[in-house]
């Protein structure tokens, strides 16, 4: 099995996956326009560009996505909440990149630093409105380094 996580978005599905693909080395293996979807499909031409379908493949993980509009999709305007996704790594620097990367133009909620159950935790909210965790597994012993 393998659990995905769909994002949606308001027309800026394409720039949220290419940004994501850069800072987290992955690849999108998928980005369907509506413009390429059959030509009885009840969506308005204003909407040709938006993504339909985006998959950005992540080493073993992905990420899907699509443009919605408030038309078809209530509440796609209001912000997100009640999840986060969150990137896990045994590399604190690398981890500090993906945040910093992330961060930018974004909200942060927690700042990334040690906690007491990692060595490097933040939390943020991107420029796109998608909330993230970035969370540094502890070494073996299960301790932050100190």
């Amino acid at each position: 099995m393998k659990i995905v996580t769909s994002l949606s978005f308001r027309g800026q599905c394409r720039e949220a996956f290419e940004f994501y693909a850069k800072v987290l080395g992955g690849k999108i293996t998928a980005a369907m326009p509506y413009g390429d979807a059959p030509p009885d499909m009840p969506v308005g031409p204003q909407y040709k560009d938006w993504l339909m379908h985006c998959w950005l493949e992540v080493g073993d993980q992905a990420i899907m996505g699509a443009d919605m509009d408030v038309d078809w999709a209530p509440n796609v305007d209001k912000p997100k909440n009640g999840f986060d996704v969150t990137l896990h790594t045994e590399d604190a620097v690398e981890g500090r990149r993906w945040f910093d990367a992330l961060a930018e133009g974004g909200k942060v909620g927690m700042p990334f630093a040690e906690t007491f159950w990692s060595p490097g935790f933040g939390s943020l909210t991107d420029k796109f409105g998608v909330p993230w965790m970035v969370n540094t597994i502890p070494s073996g012993d299960g301790q932050p380094a100190s």
